[in-house]
């Protein structure tokens, strides 16, 4: 689906065809001729509509005579709702700016973009490409920091629940978020690099402008923020994940140590009871009162075992 936008008196119109300064957003359904035409149309490389769709591809910059394209990674929700699967993955959201326009792409709905469909983001104008696409960027780091606060709350509360059960359901959702805190590090991590370098060589073409400048430093400071909020929540949920399974692991040793006291009760007087149940002549067999003195003394020396376990295991 390919759409075109302007800014016309602080609302956002859609148009029916392209116009120089609007922004163009392509988002699915969309075919690979549709990819095509609208390269051939804008004189745009058809590699650069292309590629950002990749879901592996990496976070970069590339430029073609004055058109320029920005890849970054960006969190969105997993669509696959397994035990084993991480709740967010990060896919490539495709930047591509001209003197006259500029374009986003990505092969899922993304978050990011919808802010800007809603006109939710004050103050943005797809005509001031050099501003819009510096608030692209801001929102996305500004997406990561809400999913990565949303992370850390949910594992708060299963670590609660832990505390009271000790149920698969529970860490197999905690091990969901440490997959998605390695997307978040991993992303974060090429994003800052990506954004460290196009400032060194002025990829934006921000000059000598201050306010825009200024924007672009806050940038990388809120990426390093987020980049550093995913490495301790990585940390703290590792942290967390090796502690409970320590604490289930030490259950299952009580556990399996009280079952062996029960095992040792019924042991002895079985094996006492074994012998007089023996068809030769043995103490008490005559006795009226035998069975008695037998069943008493077997759970005596059953008892007497497990309080002699019990001393040497707190000695």
């Amino acid at each position: 689906m390919i759409r075109y936008y302007t800014k016309q008196h602080g609302e956002l119109i859609g148009l029916t065809d392209y116009a120089v300064h609007c922004w163009i957003n392509i988002e699915p359904p969309f075919s690979h001729e549709e990819l095509e035409d609208l390269s051939s149309k804008l004189n745009i490389p058809l590699d650069f509509f292309t590629d950002p769709l990749d879901i592996d591809e990496r976070s970069r910059y590339e430029k073609d005579g004055p058109i320029r394209l920005i890849v970054m990674n960006s969190p969105i929700l997993n669509e696959t709702d397994k035990e084993n699967e991480s709740i967010y993955v990060t896919v490539p959201i495709g930047i591509i700016f001209s003197p006259e326009t500029v374009i986003t792409i990505c092969s899922h709905e993304n978050p990011v973009l919808e802010l800007f469909l809603e006109n939710k983001i004050k103050h943005f104008d797809p005509a001031n490409m050099q501003h819009f696409i510096l608030q692209i960027l801001e929102q996305n780091v500004y997406r990561f920091i809400s999913c990565l606060k949303k992370l850390n709350l949910k594992r708060n509360l299963l670590e609660q629940e832990l505390y009271d059960s000790s149920r698969n359901s529970e860490l197999w959702q905690m091990l969901r978020i440490e997959k998605s805190l390695v997307y978040f590090v991993n992303s974060l991590k090429a994003n800052e690099l990506l954004k460290v370098k196009m400032k060194r060589i002025d990829f934006l073409g921000l000059g000598l402008n201050e306010e825009l400048e200024e924007i672009y430093e806050d940038l990388i400071i809120d990426n390093s923020q987020a980049l550093e909020m995913s490495n301790v929540y990585t940390v703290i949920t590792g942290s967390t994940m090796e502690a409970f399974a320590s604490i289930i692991s030490n259950n299952m040793n009580v556990d399996i140590q009280r079952l062996t006291f029960v095992t040792i009760m019924l042991m002895v007087p079985t094996i006492i009871t074994g012998f007089f149940g023996m068809n030769i002549p043995l103490p008490f067999s005559h006795n009226e009162y035998g069975a008695v003195f037998i069943l008493i003394f077997s759970f005596i020396v059953g008892f007497g075992l497990i309080l002699f376990l019990n001393k040497k295991k707190h000695r």
